[in-house]
């Protein structure tokens, strides 16, 4: 329960994570179903799913779900030859793991990305039907009414409905901290005086906000803005950077190069190790991995 509050904490500090659930374990192992670990963006792991090798291979596999967004059950087997691990399956990724103690492990990954945050500044009744419309298509909404709510820098779309109040100390926070999205409700006529004021013109202000799709009503207005975040924003077209990986020199494995991973220094290099095991055989004789 208390990783389970870890979990909670994190959703409300909108840090994203990778729950990893042990469904199964094969003996020998040291973990049995149930357990629990969450991979953090820095590598970081807090719980326990296994020994060193498999939190090896845990953390390597989360931080690169982090970077799709994407869930998936893990297996790890130290026997790369084992006939039903069914490598291709949909939705299965196996990973062979040599330095395991003998049994296999399948383990739940899933990723917890935070919804697309809107900020929306002003009490207008499109201010308040952005909130409602926002929240009904599972992102979330944050409204503020002055300037002592500062702009979110993980916001990932900023719309001023106020109706003429701090509208451009607003849109110059945005501006400031790049918001993707940023939007000002108004006419036509108001919404070009307002950016001619702005004075910035490398910004992207999208002003009148929303598409034009003949929207008459706050909830219509709203509707339109949200089709033109979700218009707009960049589409993902291949998984985001992840940590850096290397390559274990006695097992083979990949190993995900964050602060804290098991390394040794030869010489002028440094080498990473999935577990202890590996890294006290390649202290001992180095020559022989290399």
């Amino acid at each position: 329960m208390n990783l389970l509050n870890r979990a909670d904490q994190l959703r409300d500090a909108r840090t994203p994570f990778v729950l990893a659930t042990v469904v199964r374990a094969e003996r020998p192992t040291s973990a049995k179903a149930g357990d629990r670990a969450l991979v953090l963006p820095d590598g970081t792991m807090e719980g326990f799913v296994g020994g060193t090798c498999a939190e090896s291979t845990v953390r390597l596999q989360g931080l690169q779900l982090l970077a799709t967004g994407e869930s998936t059950l893990l297996r790890i087997t130290p026997d790369d030859a084992e006939p039903d691990a069914r490598p291709d399956a949909e939705g299965l990724l196996t990973v062979a793991n040599p330095c395991l103690s003998g049994g296999t492990l399948e383990i739940f990954l899933e990723a917890m990305i935070p919804a697309p945050l809107v900020f929306v500044f002003g009490e207008a009744p499109v201010a308040r039907a952005m909130v409602d419309v926002v929240r009904s298509v599972g992102w979330d909404a944050r409204q503020a009414v002055d300037l002592d709510s500062p702009v979110p820098l993980d916001a990932d779309a900023v719309v001023v409905a106020s109706h003429g109040r701090d509208e451009l100390e607003i849109l110059a926070a945005a501006v400031k901290a790049r918001t993707p999205y940023i939007a000002l409700v108004a006419s036509r006529k108001r919404a070009a005086a307002v950016l001619a004021e702005l004075d910035r013109p490398d910004a992207v202000v999208h002003a009148p906000a929303g598409l034009d799709i003949g929207a008459r009503t706050p909830h219509e207005i709203a509707l339109s803005v949200v089709a033109e975040i979700i218009f707009v924003r960049p589409r993902q077209t291949a998984p985001a950077a992840v940590a850096t990986t290397a390559k274990d020199p006695v097992c083979n494995m990949d190993v995900a190069v964050v602060p804290g991973a098991l390394h040794y220094q030869h010489e002028v290099t440094v080498y990473y190790f999935c577990g202890s095991g590996c890294r006290s055989a390649f202290a001992d004789d180095p020559a022989r991995y290399l």
